[in-house]
């Protein structure tokens, strides 16, 4: 017995599910409370902090590179949100029992279709990890009675979808070269306003010139220090959801080995058919 396809109107797309399409939406949300922040900090911050911080006081202000990124900064935490809840639902479905788990079960063929319908019946899910293992790996043994065929087809599928879920990170990774690079071109930037200011003939003779200079440049170099804090925290979240993600998929794998393919039997009147067929 196979299980079949369900009809189509149950087909369901994988590469975009459970927080994933609200992605655009949680971007927006990041941006309002990046606005919201730099106005908390605008009034509260006296005018040393909020120089570092903020720029305020700057050439460009409100529309200075601090500023700018801190907007990167929470649109970096949003992305950490969806995929901190991605890692929670795949380790949620550890425990909807999709596979017998009484260590004295064994598994037929005749006992696939139904664990076969239930990883396909919740749709919210389709995109997790276990239940497409769990599909893939039931189709696998239907259609080749093959239990090291099944195995081999989860290890390929495991590091396939850790391959995937190093694709999913590639946005954070992305922030967190640009909000350097930010800090980088406020800082030449500073240098260059001061150098600029520096240079200006009518100011040769102003007693306080150094003072001045000194100090537009300990202000460029601010940018470069916040980029770097902020950049240091976006790396060591990213690094904590990633290991979390990727713990969640090793786990689903381990399931599917422990209570599907080591449950697996092959009846000898199988066995020795597909033998006849080979030879």
């Amino acid at each position: 017995m196979t299980a079949t396809a369900p009809p189509s109107r149950h087909n369901r797309t994988v590469e975009r599910g459970g927080l994933e399409r609200w992605r655009p939406y949680i971007a927006a949300a990041s941006l309002v409370l990046a606005l919201c922040f730099i106005m908390l900090l605008h009034r509260a911050l006296p005018d040393g902090s909020a120089a570092l911080l903020l720029d305020r006081g700057g050439l460009t202000y409100p529309f200075s590179i601090q500023n700018g990124m801190w907007l990167v900064f929470f649109i970096g935490l949003g992305e950490l949100a969806v995929r901190a809840g991605a890692a929670r639902t795949e380790t949620s479905l550890l425990s909807h029992g999709y596979l017998p788990e009484d260590p004295r079960t064994v598994l037929q063929v005749d006992d696939l279709p139904p664990i076969y319908r239930r990883a396909r019946a919740e749709s919210r899910f389709a995109h997790c990890f276990l239940p497409r293992l769990i599909e893939r790996c039931i189709l696998q043994f239907q259609t080749s009675r093959s239990i090291d065929q099944s195995a081999l087809l989860l290890n390929t599928s495991i590091d396939m979808f850790l391959h995937e879920v190093d694709l999913r990170y590639s946005m954070l990774r992305y922030i967190t070269w640009l909000i350097p690079s930010l800090g980088f071109i406020g800082t030449v930037m500073g240098i260059g306003y001061a150098l600029a200011y520096a240079g200006d003939s009518s100011r040769i003779e102003d007693p306080n010139l150094l003072s001045e200079l000194t100090g537009r440049l300990a202000v460029a170099f601010n940018t470069t220090l916040l980029a770097l804090i902020l950049a240091a925290i976006i790396l060591f979240l990213q690094s904590i959801t990633q290991s979390r993600e990727e713990r969640a998929l090793n786990r689903a794998g381990q399931y599917c080995l422990d209570n599907f393919i080591n449950r697996l039997y092959v009846a000898r009147e199988e066995r020795n058919d597909r033998s006849d067929r080979g030879t």
